[in-house]
């Protein structure tokens, strides 16, 4: 079953650090949001493949966005 991993807030994506295709554990770090001058890593949440990364660096993200499935 695929994991959806979504957005808690608004931010901007600083940095992208996992991509698809890759094998990700729990706790790995997928992408590394940025709002009021905070950085906050986006984590998975299951071990798995990364099937989609539905951002880009330097996009704006609002709470409930998509951000990766992990299958």
């Amino acid at each position: 079953m695929a994991d959806e991993i979504r957005a808690e807030m608004v931010a901007n994506v600083w940095k992208v650090v996992a991509g698809v295709g890759d094998t990700v554990a729990e706790g790995d770090t997928l992408v590394i949001l940025e709002s009021m001058k905070m950085e906050i890593p986006v984590l998975a949440e299951s071990d798995g493949t990364v099937d989609q990364l539905a951002v880009n660096e330097g996009d704006v993200v609002n709470e409930g966005d998509l951000i990766a499935v992990i299958n």
